[in-house]
């Protein structure tokens, strides 16, 4: 789960959400070396502005290629952020799994990666998962990103033919703050990134949710200027 220092062009598939974390995670991929292929899932979010986000941040950061799937994971709801009968909580984070929890959200996201990724002949695929200032979701764990590479490695026609496939997490151990300070030494223009769970159709945050809160609090903790565009 290591960025390696050096990947000789060789491809990657970034999962792209056109949030703060992943366009970190694209800046660092790049950094390495790797020529990107990023990938977002239009999966039946509350509202499209991070997926305009996530073109403009491939746009920026040189991408080779991004793609868009749809799903419909709002047919399953059991999620506020894909049931609007469901309130998206504003009240602070809070002990437990948040009611944002999207229920396997990052297993059929990275399965889509991987597929692509197979299809590339890329043995390469980042994802920006956090386990230090995130909302509690259980598939941001180190344990589960090294349970799925190890499920990678043994259900492609890649490995079974011998390749090795890495799933990078360059930013699992990061706060916020170290987050966006890496990102800003690499170019990363946050101001493109959408991370509110309730952003309006023009992208502005509501700045009360759990992730604008996170992300306000990075931002002052890393000393720099918070460029979120914000509602009220």
């Amino acid at each position: 789960m290591n960025t390696p220092t050096s990947s000789n062009g060789q491809r990657a598939v970034v999962l792209l959400s056109g949030g703060l974390d992943s366009a970190t995670t694209l800046a660092i991929a790049r950094a390495a070396g790797f020529v990107c292929h990023c990938l977002s899932i239009d999966y039946g979010q509350r509202h499209r502005a991070e997926l305009q986000a996530a073109a403009a941040v491939a746009a920026t950061l040189g991408a080779a290629e991004h793609r868009v799937v749809s799903l419909s994971l709002d047919g399953f709801g059991g999620s506020a952020l894909t049931d609007a009968a469901i309130a998206v909580p504003v009240d602070g984070v809070q002990p437990g799994i948040p009611i944002t929890y999207v229920p396997a959200r990052n297993t059929i996201m990275l399965s889509l990666a991987l597929a692509w990724a197979e299809v590339l002949g890329s043995n390469d695929i980042f994802v920006g998962v956090n386990a230090v200032d995130y909302s509690g979701y259980p598939d941001c764990r180190p344990e589960y990103i090294a349970a799925f590479e190890s499920m990678a490695r043994l259900a492609t026609k890649a490995a079974v033919e011998g390749a090795v496939l890495r799933l990078h997490a360059p930013l699992i151990s990061l706060g916020k703050a170290q987050i966006i300070q890496r990102g800003s030494e690499l170019g990363v223009d946050y101001a493109l990134t959408v991370s509110c769970y309730q952003a309006d159709p023009a992208g502005r945050a509501c700045g009360i949710c759990d992730s604008c809160r996170l992300r306000r609090a990075g931002f002052a903790a890393a000393e720099v200027a918070d460029p979120t565009r914000y509602a009220t």
